[in-house]
């Protein structure tokens, strides 16, 4: 029988939760995800975990944050002063808000603090520093 290596195309049905069991994405009631192992599209962990399973395998497994998203980077936290914000923008912590890198890049960005002139945003992956947990399907493997 089949089983997933290095380079393989495959479909998987997933479900991915934080320590405390808390679902931050799954593809319950929606199509699996089909990608390449190896481009880099996914958390390292993610990729690992496939590897050696076979067609209709499920299992759950544990990603250290080091192979997730790793731990929150101090350089992607920006002050920026109110004044660059649109003027009808009435920033609140917690609000999300999408910036273009001078290479046109999109980043996501939250508001972590508010202060009298300036807005403190964060840019990190929001699951930064988080260890994860994912429920796996493989629903498919291709060469």
């Amino acid at each position: 029988m089949t089983q997933v290596k290095e380079n393989n195309t495959v479909k998987v049905h997933y479900t991915g939760k934080l320590a405390d069991g808390q679902v931050f994405d799954t593809s319950e009631g929606k199509e699996p995800i089909a990608f390449t192992l190896g481009q880099g599209r996914l958390i390292p962990g993610f990729e690992k975990g496939l590897i050696d399973m076979k067609v209709n395998e499920k299992k759950t497994i544990n990603i250290a944050k080091e192979d997730a998203y790793g731990e929150p980077r101090e350089d992607l936290f920006i002050e920026v002063p109110k004044a660059e914000l649109p003027p009808e923008m009435t920033p609140e912590v917690g609000m999300g808000l999408v910036s273009r890198t001078p290479e046109g890049q999109e980043m996501n960005l939250i508001v972590v603090e508010v202060r009298d002139e300036t807005v403190v945003l964060d840019g990190n992956h929001p699951l930064a520093g988080q260890d994860l947990i994912f429920d796996l399907e493989v629903v498919e493997i291709s060469e």
